[in-house]
Parts: C-alpha cells; structure tokens; sequence
C-alpha cells in the first residue's frame, strides 16, 4: 500500500490501542462480575445481597446499557465522538469508584445502571472513530482487532475477577476499572481527534425517544423472562410494548425528513445480512457461555479462577484469528469468510450436546478453541460490512446498530436458552426429589445451584441429589445446546442468502446511502 494514498489518521494504531483499552473496561467489568455474585451474597463478606439484588446489579447495567446504545451512537455522530467517549470513561470510571464502596445493594445497583449509561457512551464511538481514522483498505484489519479485544475480554474476565477475590474484598473488581479509566481519558485526550458528521441536521427527538422506550421495554421483558419463566404477563407484556413501540420507530423513522436511523438501509444486503448474523451468533453463543460456566463450576468442580482459565483457549482463538479475518476476507470475500466461520461456531456449539460429566476437559477446551475460530471469522468481515455501507460521517449509526443488536440478542439469548435448560432440567429432576423435606426439595428444583445448596444440608441423602442434578442438567444443557447450533446454522443460511461476495462488493457504489436525501442530512 503506497503511503501517499492512505487517507487514514498519522497515529491511527496507537488511537486503536487507546480504544481498546476503553473497550476492554466496558467488556471485562460485566464477565467479572458474574465471578463475584457468591461473595456479594454473603453477608460477612459482601452485602448480603438478596438472589433478585444480585439479578438486578447485573441487569441495571444491562438495561441501561442496551437501551441507550443506539441513542448515543448517534448523538456521538453529533456532538463529538472523542467527546462523547471522554464522558463515557468518566462516567463509567465514576459509577466503578461507587460501586467499590457501595454500602448496601440498592446503591451498588443504582451505581452499576451509572456504569450502563457510561458503558453506552463508550461502546459505539469506539467502532465510529475507528471508521472514521483509518483508511477503507486497513479498516477490516483495525476491526479485526476490535473483535479480538471483545473475545479477549469475555474470556479474562472471570479469570481477572477470580484471581481478585483471592486476594482482595469484592470491591476490587470494580476499583480496578479505575486507574485503567483515568489513563483512557488522558490518552484520548491526547491521541484522538475529534470528529463528527459535519451535517447533522435537525435532532429526530421522537425517533430517539422511542428508540430509548422501545429497547428498554424489549430488554427488560427478555431479562425478566429469563429469570422468572415467560409464563408472567410482566414479561410478555414488557416484550410486546417494546417491540411495539420499536415498530412505530421504525415506522416514524421511514416518513420522518431527519431520520436518527434510515431505515432504508436494511435494503442493502450488504448492511442488513451481516446485523442479521450479529443477532442470531450472539443469541446462539452468549446463552451458550451462560450454561457453560455453570457446567464447569458445578458439574465438574472447578473454581471460579479455574473456570476463567479453562476460557482461554476461546480468548486466545480469538487474539489470533480475528485480526487475521480481513486478510482472509480480501483473499476469499466475506461472503465466504463469514460462512465458515458460521459453521464452525454451529459445530461447536452442536459439540456440547455430547459433552457429559466425565467428558475429558481437553475436549471441551478444543470445542472453545474452534469456537472462537469460528466467531472471530463472523465478526470483524460482519462489522466491517457495516461499517462499509454508511458514508464515514454516518459511522455511529452504523456502530449503534450493530451494538444494539448484539446486546440484544445476547440477553435474549441467556433469557430463551436459560428458560429451556430450567424446563428441561426441572423436568428430569422432578423424579429424584420425592421424599425430601419441602425447603430442600425446592430449592433442588429451582436450580442446579439450589440442589448444590440443598444437598449441603442432607446429610447422607446429599450426594444422591447431586447426582441426580448433575444428570439433570448435563440433559438440559444438551437441549439447549442443539437450539444454539440451529440458531447458528440459520446464520449460514442468511450469510449465502443476502450477504453479498466479494464480487458484488467490488461492483457496489463505495458509498451509497451518501447521498443527503437517503442519510437523513436535512
């Protein structure tokens, strides 16, 4: 590449390792947590929090989070991404230093949705800054990397967050983000220039707002079907206003003159398949990750320090392969890039419903491996596709969606596959609890947790119950690990569908949602 011809910023690698350093805060702080859930519950120890405090200082962030993505990709769009993204880092190093010195749960549960509001800043402009200071040609490899950090940070989480609590109060988890936080903010302040969409127009109020009500709404009724079944009219309910609301903004969006979000470009394949694939592999995966480690706890007894490192093999997949995917996606086309990498996530995540509790664990640090091959094979040819079919200006819409979309689909995912390994399991437990005291009996058929917990109490019945959980939910585990590889193997269909090859990329406009009339630029 001739170095005359590169139209990307002078310190465009170093501004990418600064916005993965502001990434892997927002990624690594959700994973840590969910090591950090059993001290938080004791009340010597932690802040003897309640089961629904503990559900609750994971789904503050996630609620907030989720339904503030889109909105402030594109305010970023507006106001300023390195703006947005210095707001972002303090707020989200703020919300870390209350969360640390939290008294009782409801204030770790308010400072936890402060982290959401910082974590929606930080996310989308990360991905539009990286559109907008690198040049087309190296965007799909700085992308790469970009995926490569979120794999990394989902997997080191648990082991960062469980080497912590050996060693330190549950506060570290979240007092860690803060030097890390303070070093960001003075490193884009230095680093990264400023940029935003030079013609923004009038600001689409009601199409914001609904955005905001609409996820929030979908979020919450996804998040309380998971936890509480979605037999509840709270959960369907919550699900049906979202979506409704989510359509009038579609629908508001199609005949407004300043759109927040054109939806004419879900007519462009080569936008619309690739947010497809996003949905549908976070959904198979994330719920996935979920089961996974609660086999590896239980089941198999390892700690949570031992859980995270048996996640490497992911995380180093990962490292490796998805910086690597732009180079396969010029040689190749995305079209086919992304269709092995949807295959093989398929087949990994098909592997788990033959995994058992005495399953060799190189074979299922083999099956994470390929896994993470296969995602960092989905993503970056994914996001750079679209990321590639918005003008530079228009990135943080771009990246809103895709975000949008990826965290949606993960809570959707952990809500529908969790209520499927809960139905399966109660099931075939249901026949090993007769005769057990009320208490112990559900409790056992609340969760394989409860059984554990049950069982501790039993005496000489406490194994037998183990047992029978243990089978229950290897079981279950297989059930929902078949739904996650139909779920995936969909994507394949939707990738040699929609999504275009690399010939038809070649012959596409470069920019063709540019013009004012279709970008929303009043």
């Amino acid at each position: 590449m001739e170095l005359h011809n590169n139209t990307g910023h002078p310190r465009r690698w170093a501004i990418l390792g600064v916005l993965v350093i502001s990434l892997l805060v927002v990624v690594l702080d959700n994973t840590i947590l969910n090591v950090a859930l059993r001290t938080l519950a004791d009340p010597v120890h932690g802040l003897g929090a309640s089961q629904g405090q503990l559900e609750w200082a994971i789904n503050s962030y996630t609620l907030v989070f989720a339904g503030l993505l889109f909105t402030f990709g594109v305010l970023g769009d507006r106001a300023g991404r390195k703006r947005f993204l210095m707001i972002g880092l303090a707020l989200f190093g703020l919300a870390s230093l209350l969360s640390a010195y939290a008294d009782s749960p409801a204030q770790l549960i308010a400072a936890r949705a402060l982290m959401g509001v910082g974590g929606a800043a930080i996310m989308p402009v990360t991905l539009s800054i990286i559109s907008n200071v690198f040049d087309p040609r190296e965007r799909g490899r700085a992308i790469g990397v970009w995926a490569g950090a979120v794999g990394l940070a989902v997997a080191i989480g648990p082991i960062l967050g469980g080497g912590l609590l050996e060693h330190f109060w549950w506060g570290s988890v979240f007092l860690i983000n803060v030097p890390v936080v303070a070093a960001g903010v003075v490193l884009v302040a230095v680093l990264v220039p400023e940029s935003r969409d030079p013609r923004p127009g009038r600001v689409d109020i009601l199409g914001v707002l609904l955005s905001v009500v609409g996820l929030v709404a979908l979020s919450y009724g996804i998040i309380d079907g998971g936890e509480h079944g979605f037999g509840r009219p709270v959960a369907w309910g919550s699900i049906l206003v979202g979506l409704a609301v989510l359509v009038w903004f579609v629908q508001h969006e199609r005949r407004s003159d300043h759109p927040s979000l054109d939806v004419r470009l879900f007519r462009l394949p080569r936008f619309a398949a690739p947010v497809a694939i996003v949905g549908l592999v976070f959904f198979a995966a994330m719920g996935v990750m979920f089961f996974s480690s609660f086999y590896l706890q239980l089941v198999r007894d390892y700690s949570p320090l031992q859980t995270g490192l048996l996640f490497l093999p992911f995380a180093g997949a990962q490292l490796i392969f998805a910086p690597r995917s732009a180079a396969m996606v010029r040689r190749y086309g995305g079209r086919a890039v992304a269709t092995v990498g949807l295959a093989l996530t398929a087949a990994a995540l098909a592997a788990f419903a033959f995994v058992d509790a005495s399953t060799p664990i190189w074979i299922v640090l083999v099956v994470f491996f390929f896994q993470g091959v296969g995602m960092a094979n989905i993503m970056p040819p994914a996001t750079e596709s679209i990321m590639s079919a918005l003008p530079r200006e228009k990135a943080g819409v771009g990246s809103a969606v895709s975000n949008t979309v990826r965290q949606v689909a993960g809570a959707l995912g952990v809500a529908v596959l969790g209520s499927v390994l809960s139905a399966v399991y109660r099931a075939d437990v249901d026949g090993a609890l007769t005769g057990l005291p009320a208490q112990a009996r559900d409790a056992a058929n609340e969760s394989i947790s409860g059984a554990y917990a049950a069982a501790g109490q039993l005496g000489p019945a406490g194994p037998a119950l183990i047992s029978a959980a243990n089978d229950a939910f290897v079981t279950a585990m297989h059930w929902a690990a078949a739904l996650s590889a139909l779920v995936a193997a969909l994507g394949v269909l939707v990738v040699l569908r929609w999504m275009p090859g690399r010939e038809d990329v070649a012959d596409a406009p470069a920019a063709p949602i540019a013009e004012p009339e279709l970008a929303g630029t009043a």
